[in-house]
């Protein structure tokens, strides 16, 4: 009897339902994601800091042979916070384990002259790996080399979003002599005047959804404006990408209320942690907050928005209170968030990248 066709019909139900059950399950817990519990006391190590230079926005990404790489803007102290603008490069260090310590390598993206796109200033790096080769996003600019007491307006609005491609994370950093987006050529588009930050992943169906930051031409020069982030999609990770031209992580009567943007695929869902500039998606004010989509196109504040205030807290000393906490960058390992790397200060008279450990448990 236990082969009758009732039988059969009664265990592909309860195995359906099990499937079924299970998926729900995964959904419910991918939409209630709440990444502020997991953030762990973070040891002494896990502090990137350099005396000679402003340390910003930093990517990890670990090799074939366990070794982990950390791609990192820079610039030298003595130019000042703003030197960002027209002197930062991309350096690269290494460690053995995902927080560190890191110890500085080599600069893998230099300055390489005034007549590139990217000659000057290569900044806000993110690294991924897809198919076996390592990518390498960022902003890069050229302009009048100068460093101002303000924004050097040069340099900012020739702002462009690039890709640099290795076999490993040790280079060598193959770069294109154009950008991987440009600015559109419609005097009305919303990225007309510049683009930068990039952040992506690659979507369930294999597509790659990139994010990036514009700025149009509506408003006065020389900032121009508004600001806002746009989304581009191609089939390959360093080509084909084409605009969507809808900004996302927007909120009615709110301008600029977004930055920084980091994009990742988990659970059937893309997620993105962004600076909230000012409290626009959170009660706390100025924060990192959490939004979720389902293609990269729409995006919506999740569940559980607040991922970070402007603070660390340290293993050993508890509570420090910052600034400025940006650049959110996650490492995952086996497609779950482990450490969230994010650029801090105190004040703009120096700066570092911290590596937040995360808990698996929500």
């Amino acid at each position: 009897m236990l082969n009758s066709p009732f039988h059969t019909l009664k265990t592909l139900i309860i195995i359906g339902l099990g499937f079924l059950f299970t998926g729900y399950n995964s959904k419910l817990a991918a939409s209630s994601l709440n990444i502020n519990q997991l953030l762990l006391p973070v040891p002494a190590h896990a502090k990137f800091i350099d005396p000679e230079y402003y340390i910003w926005g930093a990517s990890m990404v670990e090799d074939e042979q366990g070794q982990f790489h950390l791609f990192y803007s820079r610039w030298p102290k003595s130019l000042g916070h703003n030197g960002w603008l027209t002197h930062s490069e991309i350096a690269h260090a290494v460690a053995s384990a995902p927080t560190g310590p890191y110890k500085h390598v080599d600069v893998a993206l230099p300055a390489r002259g005034e007549n590139y796109w990217d000659g000057l200033d290569t900044h806000n790096p993110s690294v991924h790996k897809f198919a076996g080769k390592y990518y390498l996003y960022y902003m890069g600019n050229t302009g009048d080399g100068k460093v101002t007491a303000g924004f050097n307006w040069s340099h900012r609005n020739n702002q462009r979003i690039g890709v640099a491609v290795a076999d490993h994370p040790n280079g060598p950093w193959k770069r294109s002599d154009t950008p991987l987006i440009d600015v559109s050529p419609d005097q009305n588009a919303h990225d007309a005047l510049m683009v930068s930050n990039p952040s992506i992943a690659q979507r369930a169906d294999g597509k790659f959804v990139l994010v990036y930051k514009a700025v149009g031409k509506q408003k006065s020069l020389l900032g121009g404006g508004p600001v806002v982030h746009l989304v581009a999609l191609s089939d390959q990770p360093d080509q084909g990408f084409v605009k969507q031209n809808k900004p996302v992580f927007t909120k009615p009567g709110e301008a600029f209320p977004a930055e920084d943007p980091y994009i990742w695929f988990q659970d059937g869902k893309l997620w993105a942690i962004v600076k909230d500039m000012h409290g626009a998606f959170s009660d706390v004010g100025q924060s990192l907050v959490l939004f979720e989509s389902n293609d990269g196109l729409d995006w919506q504040v999740a569940n559980k928005p607040l991922v970070s205030k402007l603070q660390i807290n340290w293993r050993a000393t508890g509570i420090q209170k910052l600034a400025h906490l940006e650049r959110p960058q996650l490492w995952l390992k086996n497609g779950v968030p482990k450490v969230l790397f994010a650029a801090a200060d105190e004040d703009r008279s120096h700066s570092f990248n911290v590596h937040i450990p995360l808990s698996t448990k929500d």
